[in-house]
């Protein structure tokens, strides 16, 4: 389901969507159907350049980089790394295992758990029905390639609000409420928001932080690339806007 929501609602599959519908309207309703394609056209140049592609970055980033000294940990008591997908059937590691985003956050839990020595928590299930779930993936990247102990799993859930309240779940047992949460900066609005709803008070630890940009003319020319950045913007906020209708 979640990945049929991907496809109709995120770029570019609903753009050719609405322009195939405006193809079809042009037999029977000639402007309506010229209007539908000019949209869709606009619109697919628009999220395909990296002018746009970055400006929607910058408008979902809420967050700054962490400031943390060796000697200071915010008062949080451990450290909650969400997961990010699976690299399926990895042929050079003989199984699945990580890469990415996923990766990309593990390495950041790592490095603040090397600079506050707090305990591991790593929260992801399997939304997709592929095999093993994200957490056990994370925790053996953790554990067997940077030598990490992973003091908890969270491997049920299939999204960021049930990764909230699980981990919650886990971690209220072993009294720990101040947590370090650490996902892309991107995600952090909506994944903290989730995590204060719990119960969590949370300090939040981003990674992947776009920065000011030297914009160049070239950049108003489409780029696949710059389709995909748009489309994870895009994502976000309707993510941020689906949790609020939920409360």
């Amino acid at each position: 389901m979640k990945l049929l929501v991907d496809l109709f609602i995120l770029p570019p599959f609903n753009l050719i969507i609405l322009a195939a519908i405006g193809l079809i309207l042009l037999r029977w309703r000639r402007r309506a159907g010229l209007i539908a394609i000019s949209v869709a056209l606009i619109l697919l140049y628009a999220f395909s350049t990296p002018l746009v592609s970055y400006l929607l970055a910058q408008s979902v980033r809420t967050i700054d980089a962490l400031e943390i000294s060796a000697s200071d940990a915010s008062n949080a008591q451990a450290i909650v790394i969400l997961g990010a997908g699976k690299y399926l059937n990895a042929p050079e590691y003989f199984g699945d295992t990580i890469r990415g985003p996923a990766l990309e956050r593990v390495r950041y839990g790592a490095f603040l758990h090397r600079r506050t020595n707090l305990p591991i928590l790593v929260s992801g299930g399997d939304p997709r029905r592929t095999g093993g779930s994200e957490a056990e993936l994370m925790r053996a990247v953790l554990e067997n390639e940077f030598g990490l102990p992973v003091a908890w799993s969270e491997d049920t859930s299939d999204n960021t609000f049930e990764s909230a309240e699980k981990s919650w779940a886990i971690l209220n047992q072993a009294g720990i409420e101040a947590i370090y949460l650490v996902t892309h900066a991107n995600h952090m609005a909506r994944a903290g928001a989730a995590f204060e709803r719990a119960g969590f008070r949370v300090t939040p630890a981003p990674t992947i932080i776009p920065g000011a940009s030297r914009l160049h003319w070239l950049d108003i020319l489409p780029r696949a690339r710059a389709m995909g950045g748009s489309a994870r913007s895009l994502r976000e906020w309707i993510g941020r806007a689906w949790y609020a209708i939920r409360g």
